[in-house]
């Protein structure tokens, strides 16, 4: 959903960040208008956002840009769906808990119509100040989404929290704030990436999936307002940002053991990992080697724990989401995958259409429906899957 994105920038060495999420909000499809303070303008220059963004540059409340009115403050948020102060001062974010409107951030601020998003870049002891601390609650009881600075090392040399975001992590979270909330209050436990089960100390047996499907059914269920955490074997993508807690898991007991010490507090569980279905019973605690007997080594395998079923199997199971990759006869394999586990609803999709690729052709079914999508990316049928997702719980 591509949307009109107004990006304020205030005074901060963090200002560079900004150049790059521009960049990447625009390779998103999103428009982009930046609004500068005079103080920002002394790190980047606002000819630099013009060139990214393709669009003017307003750094005057009296600009004459944005309808010729000389009402720039007003006009900028009537035609943004979000305004994004990234990076935003501790002096600005005191001025709007506050209400003070003396420049052109500010008069955008209190002028606004849409959602405002605030992503915070100061010293470590500016941070924990407690005057910025209530400043900090104000604008959170006042609706406003703070997008919490994250710890490392300051341009003043110091070591702590008050770092703004990197731009990879506010694009990924920006969506969130035009999504409906249709999760809101549920508690999601996702699983993905690919198991892997040790034959000795550097071999395995794997497979190819990449977690791109479980990463983007994080972001979607993080972005309709669900609590998520995350139990990942290996990944071939990068973790989601934002409120998703993330737990490595790297074998199938491991992640067995990961689910079921978390499952009691949660609504719903979104089984997407692709876990082996064997595991090594005599792996090697020393790397095997060639004994000149022209051989190979016995490996004896055994069978791994279904995660799905045994999390359906409890007196009290959370909704329970299974997927289904198959090769051949996708959809009756799926169906019967379903009712075989007792859950409530499969995505089915074919192996060589799913995995290790960025895109997906997914049926949804449940024991209302069956939905097919066409080919698509993930994050797309993510999206398709949450939403389909709350339907079915609203109807129980």
């Amino acid at each position: 959903m591509k949307k009109h994105i107004l990006l304020g920038i205030s005074g901060g060495i963090a200002a560079y960040k900004s150049c790059e999420l521009v960049r990447l909000l625009k390779k998103q499809g999103h428009k982009v208008t930046v609004a500068m303070s005079q103080a920002a303008a002394e790190f980047v220059t606002p000819l630099t956002f013009q060139a990214l963004s393709g669009n003017p540059v307003l750094a005057d409340t009296h600009s004459g840009e944005s309808g010729g009115n000389g009402m720039a403050h007003i006009n900028l948020t009537r035609n943004a769906d979000v305004f994004l102060i990234a990076p935003a001062s501790a002096n600005t974010l005191a001025k709007i808990a506050n209400g003070i409107a003396d420049n052109l951030l500010t008069n955008l601020a209190a002028a606004r119509k849409c959602p405002l998003a605030i992503a915070p870049a100061m010293n470590v002891e500016m941070w924990f100040n407690p005057a910025n601390q209530r400043n900090i609650r104000q604008l959170q009881a006042d609706g406003i989404t703070i997008f919490q600075p994250t710890e490392g090392e300051q341009a003043c040399g110091e070591t702590g929290i008050g770092r703004m975001p990197e731009a990879a992590d506010l694009a990924d979270l920006i969506p969130d704030l035009w999504t409906p909330k249709i999760l809101a209050g549920k508690k999601i436990l996702i699983t993905t990436g690919a198991t892997f089960e040790a034959i000795d100390p550097v071999r395995g047996i794997t497979n190819i999936s990449s977690g791109q499907m479980g990463i983007a059914l994080a972001r979607a269920c993080r972005a309709a307002g669900a609590q998520v955490s995350l139990i990942h074997g290996q990944l071939q993508t990068a973790l989601p940002s934002g409120m998703v807690e993330t737990i490595q898991a790297v074998s199938a007991q491991a992640m067995y053991e990961a689910v079921h010490s978390r499952i009691s507090a949660q609504d719903v569980f979104i089984s997407v990992a692709a876990v082996a279905d064997y595991k090594v019973k005599n792996s090697s605690v020393q790397k095997l080697k060639k004994d000149g007997s022209g051989l190979p080594p016995v490996i004896e395998l055994a069978e791994n724990p279904d995660i799905l079923a045994s999390v359906s199997a409890l007196p009290n199971a959370p909704f329970c989401v299974g997927f289904a990759a198959e090769s051949e006869n996708v959809l009756p394999y799926a169906r019967a995958k379903r009712l075989k586990k007792s859950i409530p609803m499969i995505v089915a999709n074919e192996v060589s259409k799913a995995m290790g690729k960025a895109t997906n052709q997914i049926t949804i079914i449940d024991e209302y429906d069956e939905t097919s999508l066409p080919e698509t990316d993930k994050n797309e049928a993510a999206a398709a899957i949450v939403e389909r997702l709350a339907q079915v719980l609203k109807a129980q």
